[in-house]
């Protein structure tokens, strides 16, 4: 496969954009959206090109760790990192256990981008360095990504409302 497929999400949020760059950055505002329906514990997060973000998502006695290494970290405009799906307890990647196919590590560049007194974030994740196998596989799940980052977005709206009553 030559052409990698990409999932892009765009959303407008009625928060200015240094607000909605903490969501992202801060966390302690991060693990409150972050696998919405789940709970999030970040282990951590060094905000910084080749630092590290562990991160542990918990449903009942299922736990999932996942580690993110920063790649740019471009205050308030961009970030990209490379995703790491699934880690074991030391936090090295390995396949996913529901998903063998799914790709070990994802690209993820997020931007920022002021609009009036609005922020608009265009986030998008694409394979790295997949198989054929991961990319297809990445591929066939791409129609059904957005409810998870919707729900997430949603639950930012919700802080960012807090966060904007708290100023006034």
């Amino acid at each position: 496969m030559n052409e990698l497929p990409e999932y892009t999400f765009d959303r407008a949020f009625n928060a200015p954009r240094a607000m909605v760059w903490r969501a992202w950055t801060e966390p302690e505002l991060l693990a409150r959206w972050y696998g919405p329906g789940v709970e999030t514990i970040i282990h951590k997060f060094d905000l910084k090109p080749g630092g590290e973000w562990l991160n542990e998502m918990k449903r009942g006695e299922y736990s999932m760790l996942s580690r993110a290494v920063f790649v740019e970290v471009a205050p308030p405009k961009r970030l990209v990192w490379h995703h790491h799906s699934s880690t074991d307890e030391n936090w090295k990647s390995v396949r996913n256990p529901q998903m063998p196919d799914w790709p070990k590590v994802l690209l993820t560049t997020v931007t920022f981008a002021e609009d009036g007194d609005k922020t608009k974030v265009r986030l998008v994740w694409a394979p790295f360095e997949a198989t054929d196998a991961e990319i297809a596989c990445f591929s066939g799940a791409v129609a059904n990504m957005g409810k998870g980052w919707e729900s997430g977005f949603a639950i930012m709206d919700e802080i960012f409302a807090e966060l904007l009553a708290d100023k006034s």
